[in-house]
């Protein structure tokens, strides 16, 4: 939830005070833990630091999510999966989210790079230029520097990325390979469809596996909607599992992983940077009886 008051105390008292006077139920220690994971706001900019001094119409906002979902994120060394004078590529976990919410900045992705940044000695922020679905895992490019965030954000723009996910999917297609075309809108608070009028959206569709009610789907998405391959799949009657939003089996995560991005650099070379599944994929897949190499 997210809470919203104006400091009406005495000015220069702490954040971390002020916010446990204005919200009854926060306690001072858990003032600070909110602040720390960057769940704090004064006037409409996120404050890190319990100790900053708030003065008398301030307006403090903070984002208290619910007890034991707050994870510090570590990843190993090889989820760094490419890196450069000019990017990095990391393999995104399942449950993580791509970028900073009102509720947090540690524990997503952008915190992480924004540390590994620093660790190399770096004062470069972390600019996110593509995203990724708490849900989803898989491959995420992030610049190093600004120049390299437009270069590769127009690379993004012009569709001169080559991107190749794989989904698990209840059921098989009725075709080996087949496109959707199919506008994307909104139709609820989280939720997406096809609808007249919505923001056109193309998507090619490969069956790589099937077995067991089971179908491993490689999805090449030809436009970037919010949560297209997902619209796409269910559309086509394949809704991926663990996507419980668009009537996927119950699983312990969504199984909709970026399998590999390829595009040339400035030097007009080809880079292809692939990401492995994570044990719950896996698994899943060995369970039914499904298996594909990673590369084809």
């Amino acid at each position: 939830m997210i809470y919203r008051k104006n400091f009406e105390g005495s000015s220069g008292l702490r954040l971390d005070e002020a916010v446990s006077n204005l919200f009854e139920a926060v306690s001072k220690s858990e003032a600070r833990r909110i602040i720390d994971r960057g769940g704090c706001a004064v006037n409409s900019s996120m404050v890190r630091v319990a100790s900053r001094a708030v003065k008398v119409g301030d307006v403090i906002e903070i984002g208290v999510m619910e007890a034991g979902r707050f994870k510090e994120l570590v990843l190993p060394t090889e989820a760094l999966l490419y890196e450069d004078g000019e990017l990095i590529a990391v393999n995104k976990p399942a449950g993580v989210n791509t970028q900073r919410t009102p509720y947090q900045l540690k524990g997503t992705l952008e915190y992480w790079v924004s540390e590994y940044f620093r660790q190399q000695d770096s004062n470069e922020p972390c600019r996110v230029i593509h995203r990724l679905d708490r849900g989803t895992s898989g491959v995420m490019l992030f610049p190093r520097h600004k120049r390299a965030a437009a270069w590769l954000s127009a690379r993004f723009h012009d569709n001169l990325i080559e991107k190749r996910y794989w989904a698990l999917v209840g059921g098989r297609p009725v075709q080996d390979v087949w496109t959707v075309d199919g506008a994307i809108g909104k139709v609820g608070s989280a939720r997406y469809g096809i609808m007249d009028g919505g923001r056109s959206a193309v998507t090619g569709f490969r069956l790589l596996a099937s077995s067991d009610g089971y179908s491993l789907i490689e999805a090449r998405p030809h436009t970037g909607r919010t949560h297209q391959i997902r619209v796409h799949l269910e559309a086509s009657g394949l809704p991926i599992v663990g996507d419980g939003t668009y009537g996927g089996a119950p699983a312990a995560r969504m199984l909709l992983h970026c399998a590999s991005l390829t595009f040339k650099d400035e030097r007009g070379q080809e880079i292809s940077i692939t990401a492995p599944l994570d044990g719950a994929f896996e698994g899943l897949m060995k369970m039914r009886g499904l298996s594909y190499s990673l590369l084809p």
